[in-house]
């Protein structure tokens, strides 16, 4: 077990390390923030002294050097833009992602499975041919024609929720939230709805086709064949073996829904990290795109840590197997 662990880990740290270096390379090319630093009175003197000053007249391996060095330790630079430190930006922004993000992905699994259990019981019933139909549109459309769907149907037509802004938020600690006020949880129902409709979909699909595999195994029929409610069979001896593809899915589409995030929090205005990405693309403001990157790719190497856990604690094979390899 160890050994296993320790080799993820080390994939982990391989995977952070390649992204730290693309990244750095990527973004260096994006433009020359100097330009959008210093009016147009600016003298070339001017604009020298403040290249020197920000490091980027050093070579590309001492910045890149410096960038790694000053990562590991939580320190990502100084805004271009903003002449703030990056992390304590990112640090004002994070709470609003990964509360939609965390809102979105429980909405999705929470309403996803027990939906494609159901239409893989119930195959044939209307109600699962409809499901299905409508679970086609979840995943075709475009993010932002849901969300403008949306909006026009309960901020515009009905005025039911707002259509922008993350409400009225407490502070908790470090920790801003809206979802223990009124306005905060009115606020976030859309752009979750919007940020969750196409992984819903995707994993109610993955669930059905699942639920009809395992159900077509022999182990399934000797179930039957012992007398075994219908219940125990579907939730206990189905279900268990559905949700492992269904981990894998689901850990990979949670760290995406970050990605996605960027396209839900312009449309409604929600005041994450998505759209400080998108100002600091406008502004050509590199210490903001690199550590953001990054910071996605931490999330996505933990979520995948925490999904190969996952995998030994649900699968009993995987679990024997690992066990195995870690003998001498």
């Amino acid at each position: 077990m160890l050994v296993y662990l320790l080799r993820r880990l080390m994939q982990a740290i391989a995977v952070m390390a390649v992204v730290s270096f693309f990244s750095f390379i990527m973004f260096n090319y994006v433009g020359d923030p100097i330009n959008n630093m210093v009016g147009q009175e600016a003298t070339l003197e001017d604009r020298a002294e403040l290249r020197r000053r920000l490091g980027l007249d050093d070579p590309f391996i001492v910045r890149f050097a410096r960038f790694v060095g000053n990562a590991v330790r939580g320190d990502f630079g100084v805004s271009y833009r903003l002449q703030r430190p990056v992390g304590e930006v990112i640090g004002e922004r994070l709470p609003a992602t990964l509360e939609l993000v965390l809102v979105s992905a429980l909405l999705a699994l929470l309403v996803g499975i027990p939906l494609g259990v159901y239409c893989g019981i119930r195959r044939h019933a209307r109600l699962s041919r409809l499901l299905m139909a409508l679970s086609l549109l979840g995943v075709s459309l475009p993010t932002f024609v849901i969300g403008i769907g949306l909006i026009f149907l309960f901020s515009v037509t009905l005025g039911w929720l707002p259509s922008f802004g993350r409400g009225e938020t407490v502070q908790l600690g470090f920790w801003t939230t809206g979802l223990l006020t009124l306005s905060g949880l009115k606020a976030i129902v859309l752009p979750a709805t919007t940020l969750a409709l196409y992984q819903l979909a995707l994993v109610m699909r993955l669930v059905r086709a699942e639920m009809l595999e395992v159900l077509r195994t022999d182990y399934i029929k000797f179930a039957r064949a012992r007398g075994l409610p219908n219940r125990s069979i579907y939730f206990v001896h189905a279900l268990k073996n559905a949700l492992v593809p269904v981990v894998t899915i689901s850990g990979i589409q949670i760290g995406s829904l970050i990605a996605f995030a960027i396209v839900t929090e312009t449309v409604f205005q929600w005041p994450g990290m998505g759209s400080l990405f998108i100002q600091a693309v406008q502004f050509a403001d590199i210490p903001i795109m690199a550590a953001y990157l990054v910071l996605v790719a931490f999330i996505f190497v933990v979520i995948n840590f925490i999904v190969d856990l996952l995998y030994v604690a649900i699968d009993p094979r995987i679990r024997v197997q690992t066990l195995a390899e870690g003998r001498p």
